[in-house]
This record gives structure tokens, C-alpha cells and sequence, in this order.
């Protein structure tokens, strides 16, 4: 079933696709970083860089942060140029479309809105794809996510078993 379900619902490997960003959402973050780049010198500094994240919507934690920073500026020059912005914004919207697509995923298996995926849940979009699982292979599916032992499948733990299996 894994398989089959998951082409159903739409999951690819994001890894394999190339993803350009759209001529708006290169405007969008044209605009953001122009708001900083007030010199027009083509560079912003990394402190502006934590304001420029959230105009478009991002809200990096401190130790995230301090991570994007090292990545983007090696040489602590303390300057972004407009190419190294546009690409750390090409791969965290790229990012957060994955993620998004997951959770979609997520709100298909949880009909009932509860925040988690039951086995009941699970038998009805086997039963949907036309697969003829046992409930012993279904719950086996749901023990192999079920982080915490509730019996249950979170959001978190579908986030998890995703990233796992290379699916997001």
C-alpha cells in the first residue's frame, strides 16, 4: 500500500525536483531584501538578515539562525548579496511547499479532524485505494510511526516518518 497511496496522494521526492521560484515570489523577495539594501549597494548585513526572514513569512529560532548565517556568510563578512538571499529563499520556500504537502497528506488520513491518525483512519484510505490490508498490517504501520505509544499517529510523527522514509 505504501507505495501506491503515497502516488495517490500526491507525495514526490522534493529532493530529485528542481524548483524555481515563481516570477512573483522572486519579486516578493526582490522586495524584502531592496527594503534593507537601502545603500543599493546589492548586500545586506546578517543582522538585518533575521527581518528580512520574517517580511516573508519565516520565523527562524535563534540556533536556526545562527546556522543560515554561517552557511550564507563562511568568511563572517557580515554582508548577503542578493544572489545568496534569493538562493536561502529559494530553498526555505521550497521548504515550507514541502511541508505543506505533507500536512495536506495529513488532513487526507485525518477525516475526523482529531490532530492524529487512527487505525480507522488508516482502514479508510486503504479501503479508498483499494488495498486489502489486514488490521494487524495497518496497525503495524501505525506502531512503526507512533513515536510516543499512543496508538495514534501526530502531526509530528507524520512529519518524522516522512522525512524517514525520503518523502519529504
Amino acid at each position: 500500500m505504501a507505495s501506491t497511496s503515497r502516488k495517490q496522494i500526491g507525495l514526490k521526492k522534493k529532493a530529485t525536483q528542481k524548483q524555481e521560484l515563481t516570477a512573483d515570489q522572486k519579486a516578493d523577495v526582490k522586495e524584502a531584501f531592496d527594503l534593507f539594501d537601502t545603500d543599493g549597494t546589492g548586500v545586506i548585513s546578517t543582522n538585518e538578515l533575521k527581518v528580512a526572514l520574517r517580511a516573508l513569512g519565516f520565523e527562524p529560532k535563534k540556533d536556526e539562525l545562527k546556522k543560515i548565517i554561517s552557511d550564507i556568510d563562511p568568511n563572517k563578512t557580515g554582508k548577503i548579496s542578493f544572489e545568496e538571499f534569493l538562493n536561502l529563499m529559494t530553498t526555505k520556500m521550497r521548504e515550507k511547499d514541502s511541508k505543506e504537502e505533507v500536512l495536506k497528506a495529513f488532513r487526507l488520513f485525518d477525516d475526523d479532524d482529531t490532530g492524529k491518525i487512527t487505525l480507522k483512519n488508516l482502514k479508510r484510505v486503504a479501503k479508498e485505494l483499494g488495498e486489502n490490508m489486514t488490521d494487524e498490517e495497518l496497525q503495524e504501520m501505525i506502531d512503526e510511526a507512533d513515536n510516543d505509544g499512543d496508538g495514534e499517529i501526530s502531526e509530528a510523527e507524520f512529519m518524522r516518518i516522512m522525512k524517514k522514509t525520503c518523502l519529504y
